[in-house]
């Protein structure tokens, strides 16, 4: 008899799950549009983007009214953060990040570059899983993850558009004998010729996009992965005179966080190229130069995003389509007396990030800390995928969807062996070894980052709490850099700090 009603309980457990199972299966996707299985996704990522440069948020001029459409109809990530870089074109490791969804030093091969041996592709993931997937603009990593990676590739234009002469015009400026103009088509860079004409990058990239949308509505109607990497607005920071015209540098203002010269991060981590666009120690004319073409680039590139999401409405996609908006990472642009993005500073760390779409909150924003390299986990999790074990960057749908309210508690951040970092909702550290030096902000009072407070005795256990973590993440991480040389320093008030 005991026999009989364990058998009976057992068979009526077993139908129970098959029951439960195909329910599941057949649930409606909350991200996909009524009728559909699972949604299109459409990726628009910019190239050094400080998160600042939304007209949304408003801290900044410049006009970005098609993102601040895309915001209103959107979730807005007010705090998302690149991981940081094992090489100074930073844009190689957040790029390798995104694509196979690992963290910094897990993301490259075992030669110190490339793409770790084993990693799934994120492309190549939704592909095979039926999405039709697509490519332009900017890669930036190994041609052989981009052949696993996307079935079709429109225009491709490189990991750096480079102005001519190489050595020369578009570098120290501006400066009195300097005869380079932004608008200026011979200067090539973002100029690019196409048929005998003359075209902008950002509008050759948008036009690929369209291209693909429209041959899509004949020929496909599976769901589809674009992915379209703009290089603006990345220098040589190049656009059209009316989009110039809108930032007159006299009328702009400078960052609260101005400096002439860096205190100390020039001569300990001078690494390459991007500091040696202005003149050194920097001035405010000159910065207020570069902010005009920052700016101005990028109000050229809203407009083609513009032109993308209008197409996309009228192909009839738009409804079943995640459109997220981000960047590789930020920018200084004369902040703290740094022109590039080899810092550990929020305005180089930090990105913007909008998704849209069905399932996603209208009109909302969040604080939560995350990193934008979470995009592969999240639209597998969005399209039902399988989420590759290799995968290590956390889906963000549980912030989307407001099961919760914060993914992490602190998020870590590294330049090469020369900056480490670890970032809360109140509070930054970042220790810089080879000067010896350690910086805390009160990130919550103190957006900005100007008020060094390592050295005040009332924050002695905010630090001693923080360099813990920043151990935790290290081991976490798989950090390659000794304990020992990150933690071998003591502050002092000037951020001059010496060694023990």
């Amino acid at each position: 008899m005991k026999r009989d009603l364990r058998s009976f309980l057992i068979l009526t457990l077993i139908l129970l799950l098959k029951q439960f199972s195909g329910m599941c299966a057949t649930a409606p996707n909350p991200f996909a549009a009524p009728g559909k299985t699972r949604p299109n996704f459409l990726l628009l990522l910019s190239d050094d983007q400080t998160f600042r440069t939304l007209g949304k948020i408003g801290e900044l001029e410049v006009k970005t009214p098609n993102l601040d459409r895309l915001a209103r109809r959107g979730l807005l990530f007010t705090h998302c953060f690149n991981q940081g870089g094992w090489s100074g074109a930073v844009c190689v490791p957040s790029r390798t990040m995104l694509n196979t969804g690992r963290t910094v030093w897990q993301s490259r091969g075992t030669n110190g570059a490339g793409i770790s041996q084993g990693a799934a592709l994120w492309g190549e993931t939704l592909g095979q899983s039926g999405y039709d997937t697509f490519m332009t603009g900017k890669w930036h990593i190994p041609d052989s993850a981009l052949a696993r990676s996307f079935k079709k590739v429109g225009v491709l234009t490189g990991g750096f558009l480079q102005s001519t002469p190489t050595d020369g015009e578009a570098y120290h400026r501006p400066a009195p004998t300097n005869s380079w103009q932004p608008q200026d088509p011979r200067w090539q860079g973002h100029w690019l010729g196409v048929d005998g004409t003359v075209v902008h990058s950002s509008e050759r990239i948008t036009d690929s996009a369209l291209d693909f949308l429209k041959t899509r509505a004949t020929e496909n109607s599976a769901p589809f992965f674009m992915y379209v990497a703009f290089n603006a607005p990345h220098d040589p920071r190049q656009a059209p005179k009316k989009y110039l015209d809108l930032y007159p540098p006299d009328q702009l203002k400078l960052p609260p966080n101005f400096l002439t010269k860096h205190p100390f991060l020039i001569e300990a981590n001078f690494e390459g190229r991007d500091e040696i666009l202005a003149p050194y120690p920097r001035t405010q004319g000159g910065v207020r130069v570069h902010l005009q073409e920052y700016y101005a680039i990028i109000t050229h590139l809203d407009a083609q995003i513009g032109r993308l999401l209008d197409a996309l409405e009228a192909s009839g996609e738009a409804s079943n389509t995640i459109v997220v908006f981000t960047s590789d990472q930020g920018l200084a642009v004369g902040q703290h007396g740094l022109m590039g993005k080899q810092n550990l500073y929020d305005h180089s760390l930090r990105m913007p990030f909008i998704i849209a779409g069905p399932g996603v909150p209208r009109g909302k924003s969040t604080s939560a800390l995350i990193n934008m390299q979470s995009l592969f986990a999240t639209t597998c999790e969005m399209a039902r995928v399988t989420r590759p074990i290799t995968v290590q960057f956390p889906s963000i749908v549980p912030l989307i969807n407001r099961t919760t309210t914060q993914l992490n508690d602190a998020l870590y951040g590294a330049f090469l062996d020369r900056q480490r970092a670890v970032r809360t909702a109140d509070w930054k550290l970042i220790r810089t070894p080879h000067a010896g030096v350690v910086q805390l902000f009160d990130v919550k009072r103190d957006p900005w980052e100007q008020h060094n407070l390592a050295t005040d005795q009332r924050f002695t256990q905010v630090l001693a709490t923080l360099d813990n973590r920043l151990r935790e993440l290290m081991i976490e991480m798989n950090d390659p850099l000794a304990e020992e040389k990150v933690f071998g320093s003591t502050a002092s008030p000037t951020g001059e700090s010496t060694s023990p």
